[in-house]
């Protein structure tokens, strides 16, 4: 169920993406053309093993009647069983209003389902759902199973089930080993709703979410399981996505799984690594700008405004590099109409060791043109299409700006020092993807996250960063983009943030260079005194220059930004006051309706 598409659909994916074997979900085979039969033999034709057959529910502590009509379903099952080549079902813990609350009966009712499968070489995994009206904790489950007492009845842990309810995994390493029979594994948000409706909607791969599923596993390898990994993730976005892709993820998220348990527990038993170690990062290298011949006049002059210089221009590419200090930006102005966030370089002394790592994590190297003696970049391309690419910026002649000649400009004088951060929209289905992609190729991790009521609808925010925190990525999700008839909209608007030694004084020179910055009206300000109480001449100036202001426990952040270029770009300035980490959200909304009155302004709206 972690997959869109039919069956067969589904089977094509997880033999694509790599995976060794498969659980069938029954309504996918109700749904198939294929019998049982054929569906073993297409499976062995693809390499898969078929490892177990589910959903069998509602079968235990039932009345007598309900009983002998269960066991009557039970053997047909098991006549499909027979028919796929597996020897293992899975058993829900019962949701039906038949059942009662007599752990005794259980286990009585599921010792004869044990013996009924037995006879026929086969076993039954016993998981007890979060939401089980009586039998809803892994200890209860394994309560029943301990007293049936059957070898051929044991338990499926389901990390899902078991830490959304709270329960301490450490209690697994009490199981026998021989009574572990099969794993599934998903993450998921922690969220405030109910277990079933976050269940159904909200499961995620590992490492899209929040649950800490290294320490979930390192206790199910200590106390014996040798059994599958598997994942069981219902997500409305995975079930439309394409299936290949999302096994792709899905492999993807097993294998950081794997290196995470790893680094979580040394001694845990795993196959050896199969993933290169992350190098290290230093900073942003490089962000680049593809701007088509309207936009690049506009994007030039607002950098220079920002107190970034031209400083060269690439031997055999119309790429010109701009820069102040460190942070620089390529303008590459062969680009399709508009401007857009084309490129990321990250900054780190092993580019090949990152380029291992990601076509081990199923990102094959972007194919590039260079010329003779030109920097050869190793690149991936990124789940909403940026590419990003591997390199350093020393001296030596194999560094990527030896590519550039200078054009003698030097860097004019500014407050500008490096790039702060990247925000990048997501295609809707690819938000959880692009995590995943971020934290296990480059080793960034998630540290911040937010929702926005935005003017337009809710906005969901997720930044990645390396440990240094001197790569920072933000991501960012509409739940519903709102159609052209409201007027001008971006589509999928992308900024490049950078940091400030001294945002007012920016700001102040942006403004005499003729730049145009986001108009933020009085009411921001009047209402910032009231609730953050900035000293009166600090918010005098931030009225009188446009910059916004926010504060948290550990410190202060003040910010401003330009109008959109091209479509979809802009720039932020940012400074950072004692420790604060955030962005600055709560300032968004302000931000988000000056640029659609400007965009108005400039479609000439009445409005």
């Amino acid at each position: 169920m972690c997959l869109s598409g039919t069956l067969e659909d589904k089977l094509a994916a997880a033999a694509k993406a790599g995976f060794d074997g498969v659980e069938i979900f029954e309504p996918d085979l109700v749904a198939s053309p294929w019998s049982p039969a054929e569906v073993r033999s297409r499976c062995a034709d693809l390499g898969l093993a078929i490892e177990l057959y589910q959903p069998f529910r509602d079968f235990d502590a039932v009345p007598p009647e309900v009983l002998a009509t269960n066991l009557r379903r039970a053997e047909r099952k098991f006549d499909v069983m027979e028919q796929l080549g597996t020897d293992l079902v899975l058993v829900c813990s019962s949701v039906s209003p038949d059942a009662v609350d007599d752990d005794d009966l259980a286990a009585e009712q599921l010792r004869t389902l044990a013996e009924r499968a037995a006879a026929r070489g086969m076993r039954v995994s016993y998981e007890a759902l979060a939401w089980g009206r009586f039998v809803n904790t892994f200890e209860r489950s394994w309560d029943i199973v301990r007293k049936a007492d059957h070898p051929a009845l044991g338990l499926c842990l389901d990390s899902f089930h078991i830490l959304s309810r709270g329960s301490d995994p450490a209690g697994i390493r009490d199981v026998p080993a021989d009574k572990l029979f099969f794993l599934q594994l998903a993450d998921a948000p922690y969220l405030s709703m109910d277990v079933l409706q976050w269940s159904r909607h909200h499961r995620l791969f590992p490492g899209q979410g929040a649950f800490d599923l290294p320490d979930f596993l390192t206790h199910v390898l200590a106390a014996g399981y040798r059994g599958p990994l598997s994942l069981e993730v219902f997500n409305d976005v995975f079930r439309q996505a394409d299936p290949l892709r999302a096994a792709v993820d899905a492999h993807r998220s097993l294998l950081a799984l794997q290196e995470a348990t790893r680094a979580h527990a040394p001694t845990a038993v795993l196959a050896d690594p199969v993933l290169p170690p992350i190098p290290v990062l230093s900073g942003n290298a490089f962000t680049e700008i593809a701007v088509d011949a309207d936009a690049a006049p506009a994007v030039a002059d607002t950098l220079a405004a920002l107190g970034l210089g031209h400083v060269a221009q690439h031997r055999s590419k119309p790429v010109q590099l701009w820069r102040h200090g460190a942070a620089r930006i390529l303008l590459n102005t062969s680009a399709d109409p508009g401007a857009a966030v084309a490129a990321i370089g990250v900054e780190t002394a092993d580019p090949a060791g990152y380029a291992a790592r990601a076509e081990a994590l199923f990102a094959p190297l972007l194919p590039r043109v260079h010329g003779a003696g030109e920097a050869d970049l190793p690149a991936v391309e990124a789940a909403d299409g940026t590419a990003i690419f591997f390199c350093h910026s020393g001296s030596e002649p194999s560094s990527w700006l030896s590519d550039f000649a200078p054009t003698g400009e030097g860097d004019p004088e500014g407050t500008i020092t490096h790039v702060d951060h990247v925000a990048l929209t997501q295609p809707y289905d690819h938000f959880d993807e692009a995590a995943l992609f971020y934290r296990s190729v480059l080793g960034l991790q998630t540290q911040h996250s937010s929702e926005i009521a935005a003017p337009f609808g809710l906005v969901r925010n997720r930044t990645v960063a390396d440990p240094a925190q001197t790569v920072r990525i933000g991501l960012s999700v509409s739940v519903l983009r709102r159609g052209e008839e409201w007027g001008p909209r971006v589509s999928d608007p992308q900024h490049v943030a950078f940091a400030s030694t001294d945002v007012l004084a920016a700001a102040r020179a942006v403004r005499a260079a003729g730049a145009a910055l986001v108009d933020v009206p009085d009411n921001y300000y009047d209402d910032l005194d009231a609730r953050l109480a900035p000293p009166p001449d600090l918010l005098a100036d931030l009225r009188k220059t446009g910059v916004l202001f926010d504060r948290d426990a550990h410190g202060e952040f003040l910010h401003f930004y330009t109008a959109v270029l091209g479509g979809r770009v802009f720039f932020e300035v940012v400074q950072r006051i004692g420790g604060y980490a955030g962005y600055g959200e709560a300032n968004s909304p302000v931000r988000m309706a000056a640029h659609r009155r400007q965009r108005l302004r400039s479609a000439g709206s009445p409005r």
